[in-house]
C-alpha cells in the first residue's frame, strides 16, 4: 500500500479526466467456493485498488468528477467480525489511510448513485467481469445485468492512466519479478527425474506465499509445452523431459504481478534438438526485447520475433522460402499462434477486463484476423513507464500441422515432412518483463537463468537444500 497521496494524486488525474458525472468503482466481494462462509482466497478488483488501495471486500468508492469529492463505502466492524477475523479498523481509518475523509455505510451507495441519476448525471461505471457484481450493479442502475452500459470515458481515462507506470509502482513489479524469480530457480532445481510436476508447482507456490505474497495465476507446469496453458498433472518426470513453467507472485502487500516463463530439462542437459529450438527461441526474445523503446508500436516486436523464429525454423528444414514473407502470410503461426506479449501490472493481464481491444489497440492500430496475430494481445506504440511482458514461443502442435496439411496450407513455407520427424518435441517458451525507458528498456527484477548453460547449470545444481521439506 502506498502513501495516501499516491492514491490521492491518482483519483484528482481520473477526474480531471473526466467531463462531469460520478464515478463508480465497486471493490470486489468473497467468493464462496462451496458454501456461503467458505471463501476462495480474496481478490480485489484492479481499478478499485489502484484508486482506493484497500484490499479487502466489501468497499466501493465513489469520485465526483464535478467536486473532486470521493466518498468510501462499506461498513464498521461488528463484534462478530471482530470473533472471526480479529480487530479491524473503523472505516473513517480505513478512509484516512488513502487520503478520503468522505464515508458512508454500504447502502449510501445505492442512494448516491439515485440522487446522480434523478439529478441526471452521468454514472460512470467499468464493465463487470464477476456474476454477483453484475447483478449488484444492474440493481443499483435500476437496469437489467443484460443492460449495463459501462463507461466508454471513465474506461479510456483508466487504461491511460494505469498503462504509464510510476516509480514507485516500477519498484513493486520489481519486487515481484524478485519474488517469482526464487519460484523459478526453486523449479529448475527440481527439474529432476522421478519427481511429480505436482509437487514441483506446490513447491513454486510455496515460495509465493513464504516471501509474503501469493501466485499472480494458476501455475503453468508441463512436460506438454505445446499446449500453451496446460497446468501440473501427477505425471512423473523423466531424463531429457523438457519442463515448461509459467508462473508469477504477487508483489507483497502491494499485490503487482510478476510473469515469468522458463523451460529447464529435466536431469540437466539439453538435448541437440531442444538446445536448437530453445536458442532459437532465445534469440528472437532478445531481439524483441531489444526493439522496445518509446514510440515503437508493440506490433513490430512481435512480427520481429515472428521473423527470428521463421528464420531459425528455416535453418533446420521445418520451414522454407523467404522467412519475411513467410510471416507475412501467417505460416510461421504453425509454430507461434500466439502474440509476443501483454501489459502487466495489478492484474498480470493488466486491465483485460476492460476489454482486450481497449488495452492494446487504439485508433492507429486494429486487430488482424490472420491466424496467429489475431491472438496478439498488444499493438499500440510504447511509452515510457508501459510495463510488458516479452514471450515469444516455438510449438509442435501435431493436430494443428495434420490439419493444415490436409487443407494443403502455406506449403510454399513449411516442410510437412519435416515436421513429422519433429511433431513429438513438445514446446519452448522464454518470458521476461520489462520497463520502457527513456532510451530503450529495462528487464525488470534480479537476472534468472535463460542462457542453455546457465540453466544447465540451475538444474544441475540440484534439490538437496529442499530434500527435507520436498521428499521425492
Amino acid at each position: 500500500m502506498f502513501a495516501p497521496e499516491t492514491y490521492a494524486s491518482r483519483r484528482r488525474a481520473l477526474t480531471a479526466s473526466l467531463s462531469s458525472g460520478l464515478i463508480v468503482f465497486l471493490g470486489n466481494d468473497q467468493a464462496p467456493m462451496n458454501y456461503p462462509s467458505n471463501y476462495y482466497r480474496f481478490r480485489q478488483d484492479g481499478s478499485f485498488l489502484y484508486y482506493a488501495g484497500l484490499d479487502e471486500p466489501g468497499l466501493a468508492l465513489t469520485l465526483d468528477a464535478d467536486s473532486g469529492e470521493a466518498v468510501l463505502y462499506g461498513h464498521d466492524p461488528t463484534m462478530d467480525d471482530v470473533v472471526w477475523e480479529g480487530p479491524l479498523p473503523p472505516l473513517a481509518d480505513r478512509a484516512a489511510s488513502i487520503g478520503v475523509s468522505g464515508t458512508a455505510p454500504t447502502d449510501g451507495l445505492a442512494e448516491a448513485i439515485g440522487k446522480a441519476r434523478v439529478a441526471n448525471r452521468k454514472v460512470h461505471v467499468l464493465p463487470p467481469y464477476r456474476g454477483d457484481q453484475t447483478l449488484n450493479l444492474g440493481k443499483l442502475l435500476g437496469v437489467s445485468p443484460y443492460e449495463i452500459a459501462p463507461s466508454e470515458e471513465l474506461m479510456a481515462a483508466v487504461i491511460a492512466q494505469r498503462l504509464v507506470k510510476s516509480e514507485e509502482e516500477i519498484t513493486e513489479l520489481d519486487k515481484a519479478v524478485a519474488l517469482t524469480a526464487e519460484m523459478h530457480l526453486l523449479a529448475m532445481r527440481m527439474a529432476q527425474p522421478g519427481r511429480s510436476e505436482m509437487k514441483v508447482a506446490a513447491a513454486m507456490e510455496g515460495v509465493a506465499h513464504a516471501g509474503g505474497g501469493y501466485p499472480s495465476f494458476p501455475i503453468i507446469l508441463t512436460r506438454h509445452g505445446e499446449v500453451l496453458h496446460n497446468h501440473p498433472t501427477d505425471y512423473v518426470l523423466r531424463e531429457g523431459d523438457l519442463m515448461l513453467t509459467d508462473g508469477g507472485a504477487h508483489a507483497p502487500g502491494s499485490r503487482y504481478a510478476g510473469d515469468i516463463t522458463r523451460v529447464s530439462p529435466v536431469g540437466g542437459h539439453f538435448s541437440d534438438r531442444q538446445r536448437a529450438l530453445y536458442e532459437i527461441v532465445l534469440d528472437a526474445q532478445m531481439q524483441a526485447i531489444d526493439a522496445c523503446k518509446p514510440g515503437t508500436p508493440f506490433r513490430d516486436a512481435h512480427l520481429l520475433s515472428c521473423r527470428v523464429i521463421a528464420e531459425g525454423l528455416a535453418g533446420l528444414g521445418l520451414m522454407k522460402g523467404d522467412p519475411a514473407e513467410a510471416v507475412k502470410a501467417g505460416a510461421h503461426a504453425l509454430f507461434m499462434p500466439h502474440g509476443l506479449g501483454h501489459a502487466i501490472g495489478l492484474d498480470v493481464h493488466d486491465m483485460e477486463a476492460l476489454g482486450e481491444d481497449r488495452v492494446g489497440y487504439d485508433d492507429e492500430f486494429q486487430r488482424s484476423d490472420q491466424f496467429g496475430l489475431a491472438y496478439l494481445r498488444y499493438a499500440r506504440r510504447l511509452e515510457v513507464g508501459n510495463v510488458m511482458t516479452i514471450e515469444p514461443g516455438l510449438y509442435l502442435i501435431g493436430a494443428l500441422a495434420d490439419m493444415w496439411q490436409a487443407e494443403g496450407k502455406h506449403t510454399t513455407f513449411i516442410n510437412y515432412d519435416e515436421f513429422d520427424q519433429w511433431r513429438d518435441f513438445g514446446g519452448i517458451r522464454i518470458e521476461d518483463d520489462i520497463v520502457v525507458t527513456e532510451d530503450g528498456c529495462r528487464v525488470l527484477g534480479p537476472g534468472i537463468p535463460k542462457q542453455t548453460d546457465e540453466v544447465e547449470a540451475a538444474v544441475q545444481s540440484g534439490f538437496e537444500a529442499f530434500a527435507d521439506a520436498w521428499p521425492v
